[in-house]
This record gives C-alpha cells, sequence and structure tokens, in this order.
C-alpha cells in the first residue's frame, strides 16, 4: 500500500469531485450529492452517513432510483435494494512528476474527443462495456482517442477530479483493434496532460480485470487499496 499526504481525499473521491471541481455539474440536498442526468449516476454522502444523509439522497434522487455509491464504504438502510456489488482497487501514478513527465513526444494519431464524437464515443462503450459512460460523460473532462478512417476503435477520458488529482476513466480498445498498443499510447498521453496541470493521476479496476491491472502497473500505477463498488435503489 502507498501512503500520500495529500491522498486523503481519494477515501471520497465522488463527494470530493462534487464539492469541487465538479461543482458545475452537481446536484446538493442536504447532506447529499449527486451528478446531473446524462453525467453520470455517482452519488455520495459523508462517510459516517446517518439517516439524516441517506434520506436527502432518496429525495435527491426520488422514489425507485438507481443510487450508484461508487467506492462509499457506509451502507444505506435496510430498505434500500442492492443492485450490485463489485471488488476492485484503486490505483495511483507513481510515475516521474519532474519537469520532464509531461513532455510526451506527441502522437498524430491520438485525437482530442468532443462533442461532435459522443455518438462515436457511445458506440464504442456499447462494444466495449468500460463502464458507466452516459451521453454527457465526456463533460468530466478530456478525453483522447484513436481512429481507424471514421471510425472511433479506442477511448480514454478523465472522471473523477477530487483536490490535486485526475482519474483515468473508459479505457476500452474495439476487439478488432486490440494489440496494437492503443490504451497504453492513450493511457500515457493523458498522464502527460493531467501532470502538466500539476495534478496526479489515479485510476479504478475491477480485481478480476487481471489484464488491465497487468497494463496499469506496466505504465507505473500501484495500488492504493482495495474497494467494494456498490450500487442501490432507494426506498
Amino acid at each position: 500500500m502507498i501512503g500520500l499526504r495529500d491522498d486523503v481525499v481519494l477515501d471520497d473521491p465522488v463527494g470530493e469531485s462534487l464539492r469541487g471541481h465538479h461543482g458545475h455539474l452537481a446536484r446538493r440536498l442536504g447532506k447529499a450529492v449527486t451528478y446531473l442526468p446524462g453525467v453520470a449516476t455517482f452519488s455520495a454522502v459523508p462517510v459516517e452517513a446517518d439517516p439524516e444523509g441517506w434520506g436527502d439522497l432518496a429525495e435527491l434522487l426520488g422514489r425507485g432510483e438507481f443510487a450508484d455509491m461508487f467506492s462509499c464504504p457506509a451502507l444505506p438502510p435496510s430498505d434500500w435494494e442492492p443492485v450490485f456489488v463489485l471488488e476492485g482497487r484503486q490505483m495511483i501514478w507513481t510515475g516521474d512528476r519532474g519537469p520532464n513527465a509531461s513532455r510526451a513526444e506527441p502522437d498524430p494519431d491520438v485525437v482530442q474527443l468532443g462533442e461532435e464524437s459522443v455518438p462515436g464515443m457511445l458506440g464504442l462503450v456499447e462494444r466495449t462495456r468500460p463502464g458507466p459512460f452516459w451521453p454527457r460523460t465526456h463533460e468530466l473532462g478530456t478525453y483522447l482517442g484513436v481512429r481507424d478512417g471514421d471510425a472511433l476503435v479506442a477511448m480514454v477520458g478523465e472522471r473523477l477530479r477530487p483536490p490535486g488529482w485526475t482519474e483515468i476513466s473508459a479505457v476500452c480498445t474495439a476487439p478488432e483493434a486490440r494489440g496494437h498498443g492503443h490504451a497504453a499510447r492513450l493511457i500515457r498521453a493523458l498522464i502527460a496532460r493531467i501532470v502538466s496541470r500539476g495534478e496526479r493521476p489515479f485510476l479504478h479496476v475491477a480485481e478480476a480485470n487481471t489484464g488491465a491491472i497487468a497494463l496499469y502497473e506496466r505504465l507505473g500505477f500501484e495500488t492504493r487499496k482495495h474497494v467494494t463498488f456498490r450500487g442501490f435503489r432507494t426506498p
């Protein structure tokens, strides 16, 4: 495990993002906060959540709605219906943050994706299932991709933004384009951008995704802690 003086915000990455950098994408009520519809389904209550906090979140989301609590260790009241449980890990990049860290050689095949790329991004996500991705998810940060002609065949992007950190997410490659190193190239390019802002990359990965974990370790990521991802439906 790795201990850093500034990594405590990673214990509540959703809440720290919504109360900070992603405040313009947040909905709030009392002690609860969640993303705007179409951006993300992640929600947060205080780590020491009490019935009031869970009540605020239930009112904020509405009856029978999905609450993706991400890695929040607090559990809701018994009348909240469990939807999923997934074991995973949180990894942080421990590479060089010196003056040369953000001076990666430009890669002409790596392009920045914008609003016009959303249909292709959604299509790639549908084929590869890297995790939650919605029509407005690209508003969370920078997204980079690789195209084969007009087709988007690989992608990576920024998601959660707790103070001083940026999460790398949506790492995916079309089946016919695998084996060409696209994911590694895109992650390196995004790391350079994050470091150039004076921030530090981190990510989350399912424990069963051993191939992805091995790739991330080769790129300089190390496990900070193991986490459990949970989702519930409001009463």
